[in-house]
C-alpha cells in the first residue's frame, strides 16, 4: 500500500502544480492575434493661403483682395513696421474721371496720353504692345480704385490738385491732416488685422522664392537669424531699389553715387525673381526728384524727406539765388535737370544743391496739413521777403510771378496753372514759408516684367506660375519719369488684380 500512497502523492502534487500553471496562464495569456499599433494621427492640412512679400499699398491691396474671397494671407515684411513707402507717399493718388473732378473737365485718353508723354521720347519710340495695355489698364482702372478706396474702405480722397506734367487735376487727396499715403495704408492695415485670415510677420526678409516643377510653391524667409519656410502661391510687392546705393543702384546707375534718397538704405529685391525664371526691364531707369527737403539740423544726412509736389501744385515756386528758372509744373525729369544745369553746392560727403522752396498765406492754407508737418520738423519756416536771401531778387520775382498769376502778365517759364496763389501785391514785409530743397533718388521705373493680370513673366513672355507682382517691383509702365500720383495708383490697381488672381489659385 505505501506505493499507492507515494503514487497518490505525486498525482496531487502534479494536480496542484498543473491547476497553478492554467491559473498562471490564464492571467499572462497571449493573445492569438497581435493587434496593430494605431497610425499615428495625420497632420492637419495646412489651409489654402496666399504669400504676400512686402506691406506696401501694392501687398495691402492684394491682401485686401484675397481676404474678401475668404482666401488666407500671410504677408512678410522686412522692416519693422509695415507699409513700406508708400506709408510716405504724400501728394496722391491719381483718378480719372471721378466725383471729386470738375464735371467733363479730365478724360482717360487724356490721362493716357500725359502718361505716355511723361515716359519719354525712347520709350515712346519702342513702345509695344505689352506696354502700352499695361499703361491703358492703369488709365481705365484709375476711377475705380479712387471708387474702391472711398467708398470700400471709406478713406477721404475729396481733394484733386494737379500735378507736374498732368494736363489736369486728378491727383487726389483727403482734406484732413493725415497725408494721402499715410491715410490708405492705415485704413486697409487697420481693416487687414482684424481678420482672422490675415497673418502679419514684421522683421521677416524672405532670402527665396521656392519653385518646384516649374511653380512658385513658397517663399523661405530669415527671421531673426532663424531660417523657415512658409508655402503657398506668391505675390510679390518688396519695392524698388532706390535705397540699395551700394547694390542694384551702384550696378544700374553708377552715376548716381553720392546722392541723398528718400528711401532708406536696403537691398533690392529684384534679384529673388530672377532667379525663378523673371526678366527685367528698364532698370536703368531711376527717377531723381527734384525737391528733397535739406535738414538744417542734418544738412548732408543722406535719407531725406520729400517735398511733396503739391506743394507747386498748389501754387509753389522755386528759386535759384532768388529767381525762378524753371516752370515748376514741367516733368519731374526737366525740373530736375534744370536744377542740376548748375554746379551743385555741395558734393561731399552729400551731392546736393541750394534751391528754395516758396509758398504764400493761401497756398500754405492749401496746403497747410503738410506744411505745419514740415515746420514742427525743422524743414520750412514762416519768415518774410525782406529776412530771406537774396531779398530783392525774390521780391522782384514775386511781383513778376503775381502779375502772370492775375494773368496781366504771360509767364517767360510757360507756367500755366498757378493753384491756390493770392498774393497780388508783394511787399518786403510779405509773409511766405520757405525751405531748401535738392534732388533726391526716390523711385525706381524698372523691375520684373509682368502681364496687365500682374503675373511675372519668364523669358518668353509665359506667366510664372503661382507668382504675381505690382507697385515698385515691377517694371514696363513708366519708362524714363513717373507721374506724380501714379505710383500709390500703381499700387492699387495692380494690387488688387494680383490678389484677385492669386485667389483663383486654390
Amino acid at each position: 500500500m505505501k506505493w499507492y500512497w507515494n503514487r497518490l502523492g505525486l498525482v496531487l502534487v502534479f494536480s496542484i502544480l498543473a491547476a497553478l500553471l492554467s491559473m498562471l496562464a490564464g492571467r499572462f495569456r497571449m493573445p492569438s492575434s497581435i493587434p496593430q499599433t494605431p497610425p499615428a494621427a495625420a497632420a492637419p492640412a495646412v489651409p489654402f493661403r496666399v504669400i504676400v512679400v512686402g506691406s506696401g499699398l501694392a501687398g495691402l491691396s492684394a491682401s485686401s483682395e484675397l481676404v474678401a474671397r475668404g482666401v488666407a494671407v500671410h504677408i512678410l515684411e522686412r522692416q519693422p513696421k509695415p507699409g513700406g513707402n508708400s506709408i510716405k507717399a504724400s501728394s496722391g493718388i491719381n483718378g480719372v474721371p471721378t466725383r471729386f473732378q470738375a464735371p467733363g473737365s479730365d478724360t482717360v485718353a487724356e490721362f493716357y496720353n500725359d502718361t505716355l508723354r511723361s515716359a519719354g521720347a525712347s520709350f515712346r519710340a519702342s513702345k509695344t504692345e505689352a506696354r502700352q495695355k499695361l499703361i491703358a489698364e492703369l488709365t481705365d482702372s484709375s476711377a475705380s480704385a479712387i471708387n474702391w478706396l472711398v467708398d470700400e474702405k471709406g478713406v477721404d480722397l475729396s481733394r484733386v490738385a494737379q500735378l507736374g506734367g498732368h494736363s489736369h487735376p486728378r491727383t487726389h487727396r483727403g482734406a484732413g491732416p493725415t497725408p494721402p499715403g499715410a491715410s490708405i495704408v492705415l485704413t486697409l492695415l487697420k481693416q487687414l488685422q482684424a481678420s482672422p485670415l490675415v497673418t502679419l510677420q514684421t522683421g521677416a526678409t524672405v532670402t527665396k522664392i521656392l519653385k518646384s516643377d516649374g511653380e512658385v510653391v513658397g517663399v523661405q524667409v530669415s527671421r531673426d537669424g532663424t531660417p523657415e519656410t512658409v508655402d503657398g502661391p506668391v505675390v510679390f510687392t518688396a519695392g524698388g531699389f532706390a535705397g540699395d546705393s551700394t547694390g542694384l543702384l551702384a550696378q544700374y546707375r553708377p552715376d548716381l553715387e553720392g546722392f541723398p534718397s528718400t528711401n532708406e538704405a536696403l537691398p533690392g529685391s529684384q534679384t529673388l525673381l530672377t532667379d525663378v525664371g523673371a526678366h527685367l526691364v528698364d532698370m536703368e531707369q531711376v527717377q531723381v526728384h527734384p525737391t528733397g527737403f535739406v535738414d538744417p539740423k542734418e544738412p548732408f544726412k543722406r535719407t531725406k524727406f520729400l517735398a511733396a509736389e503739391m506743394l507747386r501744385g498748389e501754387g509753389g515756386i522755386l528759386l535759384r539765388q532768388g529767381q525762378r528758372f524753371i516752370n515748376e509744373l514741367k516733368l519731374r525729369k526737366n525740373v530736375t535737370d534744370a536744377i542740376m544745369a548748375q554746379p551743385p553746392k555741395d558734393v561731399q560727403p552729400t551731392k546736393q544743391w541750394d534751391i528754395q522752396i516758396l509758398l504764400d498765406e493761401a497756398t500754405y492754407e492749401a496746403a497747410k496739413a503738410h506744411v505745419d508737418f514740415y515746420i514742427w520738423k525743422g524743414l520750412m519756416r514762416k519768415t518774410t521777403v525782406s529776412e530771406l536771401a537774396h531779398s530783392d531778387l525774390v521780391l522782384e520775382t514775386l511781383k513778376q510771378y503775381a502779375a502772370t498769376v492775375q494773368g496781366t502778365d504771360p509767364d517767360p517759364l510757360g507756367r500755366s496753372a498757378f493753384g491756390h496763389w493770392g498774393l497780388q501785391d508783394p511787399t518786403p514785409e510779405s509773409t511766405v514759408y520757405v525751405g531748401t530743397v535738392t534732388p533726391v533718388v526716390h523711385y525706381t521705373m524698372g523691375g520684373a516684367i509682368f502681364s496687365p493680370q500682374a503675373e511675372v513673366l519668364d523669358g518668353s513672355g509665359k506667366p510664372i506660375k503661382g507668382l504675381w507682382a505690382a507697385g515698385e517691383s515691377t517694371g514696363g509702365i513708366h519708362g524714363e519719369n513717373r507721374l506724380g500720383g501714379s505710383s500709390l495708383l500703381e499700387c492699387v490697381v495692380f494690387g488688387r488684380i494680383a490678389g484677385q488672381n492669386a485667389a483663383k489659385a486654390r
